[in-house]
């Protein structure tokens, strides 16, 4: 028997002190909770925690360091009926567990009940089945890592995943491949700064589970939208093993990143667990205390609250939960270096009773907290109950995957008929949504593509969801894709048809990085991703999901392309802007308020130099548009003007910054469309520095490896000047960028 000591009620979890170990677990429920440690042959020796402290059971043990694997056993009240679920046969996981071995092995055991009877009470023991919890040491050489802090409207997100983004990367060593190791491998920093990454967003890390439904299909939880540990890394993603290894080798990871200058930030999902409703496994919070942990129905505490359409949704108004969730997060920066936070299905964290609240407990707590307000903070901010899609209404600390942006620019480009207003707004920042909160343009995270739905090449290909290999008939994924495949299903030799497919994925890039905000980019996506259709991949750890970068070299002008477009963005704050267009004169002598739709007309600006205001709409004549052009819901082109002098937020030395002025045409017609450059006012000569058009087309004849077409400019064409009052024809489909010459 191990020699005990009383120990100390926090920090919660096992903490290795450099001498021993201090165990601490809350349990409100518990009568009696059990430590079971494991040797390497799976025996298993039980320590009792007599100290309890405000619901918080402790021990410590001096004989006990890193590597020890360990879980707990509960004995309490078993009546689902009160919400109680205690059942000492069943092994939990220490929610505060910093690493996990292993994984479920699944079996009848591991159910709280007999399968085929609900009610029934399944006393086998789990322990051989389940996941361990291990001691880790918290010592690491951080070698004088300093977190980048690129400030919001200076970075481009990279949302990727851990395993599929290298998994089949040739270049680097097979034991790399899938793993944090190989995330931060020279060869894919050097791929981020050549497309001017400037944070990765890696897909849920947090320990998660395989479900059973899947595993029994032969599937993965491939995305791990599906956590058990919000202090663990999950160990799957791990080249050095187990026994808290992966601790070390995230943290080497997000110290290599760091070094090249790039941020880490995680998608994390405290929303729901993987437990699911009543009839899921007992793996940790169940057990523990599952009336504190979770939200049950009032009127019948068997069953759970799901706000997120995986069963169950945590209790965020309970102390305990709030203490968890911020302790995660405080521990993931604090211990683990990462630099934010992406929050999956945020709303439900919102949702103290019934309705999502901007001022629950869970903002106030991240609004004072001296550590988590300081790093970037981004929310999904939606989820699947009622009144839950609350894009814009988030607190100022915080920003947003803006959906408006996503669905309005998809729309635009596919050539749907909603005007071109509400584009506009998105181009801008969507002040509409952010402004009157006092937000800046970088709260709207701007997207076009996300693990979730269509790659951006598939936009282009497909009218229509394909997912078969899901083995579920095609019922499940979104079938509001708002997508146009170009005239032809999926993969074509047809020339014409490549050639617009390859337009169009230029179009959505070019806006996606020359917006207002921060634009976030989808790993795959600047070479020609494809999942053949697939819009839900979450159960395909294949080729389906993994990045193919022989993409890359079929598609290297798309790179080279997304490498350009980003390098624009990056050297021209016009592009990124701290604050809203006004459609002000630069003399302080304001045109109409607000920098959408509503700036700019002439009728009540007639002794202003449209050309001295911070941003002008255009007329396809070169004329500032008035109200009534905006009132078309039919139009399709969209002209800009942005005025490099409007810059007024300073540089390092303190000097305000002035950048070169910048004319933007979009025409989303099915035609060309006659502009004219404006007059001399706005600049006698401009060059041309994009044109989605003006491109080769290559073309394979294997249908199954078909590259987008190219973006290579012609020679030819590149950098072609054009002056004051010259027609310009924009191509059918097309988006060009003009730059005032000096």
């Amino acid at each position: 028997m191990s020699q005990v000591w009383p120990g100390h009620p926090y920090p919660l979890g096992a903490t290795y002190d450099g001498t021993g170990t201090n165990f601490a677990i809350f349990s409100e429920v518990a009568q009696q909770v059990m430590l079971c440690l494991f040797d390497d042959a799976g025996h298993e020796e039980k320590v009792e925690l007599k100290e309890v402290d405000a619901f918080v059971w402790h021990a410590y043990l001096p004989s006990v360091g890193p590597g020890q694997r360990y879980g707990y056993r509960i004995d309490g009240p078993y009546d689902p009926a009160t919400g109680n679920r205690c059942n000492p046969a069943k092994l939990l996981l220490d929610p505060y567990a910093k690493a996990v071995d292993g994984e479920i092995a699944w079996d009848q055991a591991v159910f709280p009940y007999t399968f085929g009877d609900p009610d029934s009470v399944n006393d086998a023991d789990s322990g051989p089945h389940m996941m361990k919890s291990v001691v880790i040491s918290p010592f690491f050489d951080w070698n004088g890592d300093r977190p980048p802090r690129t400030p919001y409207n200076e970075s481009l997100i990279y949302e990727a995943h851990v395993r599929g983004l290298t998994k089949n990367h040739p270049d680097l060593p097979d034991e790399y491949r899938g793993t944090y190791a190989g995330i931060a491998h020279p060869i894919m920093i050097e791929h981020y700064r050549r497309i001017g990454i400037t944070a990765i967003e890696l897909l849920p890390v947090h320990q998660f589970v395989h479900d059973e439904h899947l595993v029994s299909r032969n599937l993965r939880n491939y995305w791990g939208y599906n956590s058990v540990a919000f202090l663990a890394p999950h160990n799957g993603y791990s080249a050095s093993g187990g026994q808290g290894r992966q601790v070390q080798e995230f943290k080497g990871m997000v110290r290599n990143l760091h070094e090249a200058g790039i941020e880490v930030i995680l998608d994390v999902v405290y929303n729901h667990t993987a437990e699911g409703n009543h009839m899921g496994p007992m793996l940790c919070f169940r057990g523990i205390d599952n009336a504190a942990y979770y939200r049950l129905v009032d009127e019948d505490p068997r069953y759970y609250m799901d706000y997120t359409g995986t069963g169950n949704s945590m209790r965020v108004r309970h102390p305990h939960v709030l203490q968890l969730i911020m302790d995660s997060l405080r521990y993931w920066v604090t211990e683990m270096h990462v630099d934010g936070f992406r929050f999956d299905l945020a709303a439900t964290l919102a949702r103290e009773f019934y309705d999502v609240d901007r001022l629950s407990s869970f903002f106030d707590l991240v609004q004072q907290d001296p550590v988590v307000s300081q790093v970037k903070l981004i929310a999904e901010p939606w989820d699947l109950g009622e009144g839950g899609y609350q894009v814009g209404n988030f607190p100022p600390l915080w920003t947003e995957w803006n959906g408006k942006y996503r669905d309005t620019v998809r729309d635009f480009w596919r050539g749907q008929d909603h005007g071109i207003a509400e584009f506009a707004s998105r181009l801008t920042g969507s002040s509409d949504l952010y402004e009157n909160s006092g937000r800046r343009p970088w709260a709207s995270i701007n997207f076009i593509t996300a693990h979730d739905g269509f790659t951006l090449r598939d936009l282009v290909s497909y009218n229509d969801k394909h997912n078969e290999a899901n083995g579920e008939d095609n019922r499940d994924g979104s079938d509001d894709n708002r997508s146009w495949n170009c005239g032809v299903e999926g993969p074509t030799d047809d020339p014409a048809v490549t050639a617009l497919r390859g337009a169009q994925t230029r179009n959505l890039l070019t806006t996606l990085l020359l917006s207002q905000g921060v634009p976030m980019l989808v790993a795959g996506d600047e070479m020609g991703r494809t999942q053949r259709g697939n819009n839900n991949a979450y159960c395909q750890d294949s080729p389906i999901s993994w990045l193919d970068w022989s993409d890359a070299e079929r598609n290297a002008d798309l790179v080279e392309f997304v490498s350009q477009v980003s390098k624009l963005r990056r050297d021209h704050a016009i592009f990124r802007r701290r604050k809203f267009f006004k459609g002000n004169v630069l003399s302080g002598q304001s045109g109409p308020a607000g920098g959408g739709p509503a700036t700019g007309d002439p009728a009540t600006d007639t002794d202003l130099d449209p050309a001295s205001k911070d941003i002008v709409w255009l007329r396809p004549d070169g004329t500032e548009m008035t109200s009534a052009d905006w009132e078309s819901g039919t139009a399709r082109t969209l002209g800009v003007y942005l005025n490099g002098d409007a810059i007024r937020d300073p540089d390092a030395l303190g000097q305000p910054i002035k950048d070169s002025s910048f004319l933007l045409f979009f025409n989303a017609h099915f035609e060309p469309v006659g502009f004219r450059v404006p007059a001399t006012n706005f600049g006698g000569s401009w060059e041309t520095v994009v044109d989605t058009r003006r491109s080769v087309t290559l073309v394979d004849a294997d249908l199954e490896a078909i590259p987008l077409a190219t973006t290579a400019f012609d020679p030819s064409d590149s950098g072609r000047l054009v002056k004051a009052g010259d027609p310009l024809e924009i191509d059918a489909r097309s988006t060009v960028v003009l730059r005032r010459v000096p």
